[in-house]
């Protein structure tokens, strides 16, 4: 029987990939543009939503609202030196960002960026395989045991390939969407 870690470690790799075609933008206003930002806050650098709501008033638009309307500057420096190409518009109590609209080839810069991701998903996924394969072989099996395991594995790599594929395309077509 193979092991059930090998998939979990499969799954955790695409929800990995997931989280990362978050942050290619795609000309839509969106919180998770702002992950892994931080600002600091009395000294400390905190989380811009720990700070703040952050809601979507428009498709193309972020209203920032501080909890402590202090840090509204630390959020807006924070902002700025994230070099996320969106200018902050601080008017004392929010921060408003609006979301340019995409250039084509800004367009395909993100989507090289989308396949980069993918190939790399691709890359963890066949190291996986291998680490699997080599406990298999290690083990002790019957000839005919050890290949139906490796057929196993083989199974697996295929089906979260198309998955990560599939999650490429989509965002492949999400990005040259005008």
């Amino acid at each position: 029987m193979l092991d059930s870690n090998i998939e979990q470690k499969m799954q955790k790799t695409i929800e990995s990939l997931e989280s990362k075609f978050i942050n290619i933008r795609a000309g839509r206003a969106n919180p998770a543009m702002l992950n892994g930002i931080n600002a600091l806050y009395y000294g400390t650098p905190t989380p811009i939503q720990s700070l703040a709501n952050i809601t979507v008033p428009e498709a193309k638009q972020l209203m920032i609202k501080p909890f402590d309307r202090s840090c509204l500057k630390d959020i807006e420096r924070a902002i700025n030196e994230a070099n996320i190409g969106i200018t902050p518009i601080n008017n004392g109590e929010i921060i408003i960002l609006t979301v340019p609209d995409l250039t084509e080839e800004r367009r395909k810069d993100y989507v090289k960026q989308a396949k980069a991701l993918a190939e790399e998903a691709k890359v963890a996924l066949r190291n996986i395989r291998q680490d699997a394969n080599n406990a298999i072989k290690r083990e002790e099996h019957a000839e005919d045991e050890e290949k139906d395991l490796l057929d196993e594995v083989q199974e697996l790599i295929t089906k979260y390939n198309k998955i990560v594929d599939e999650k490429s395309k989509e965002k492949e077509a999400e990005l040259m969407k005008f």
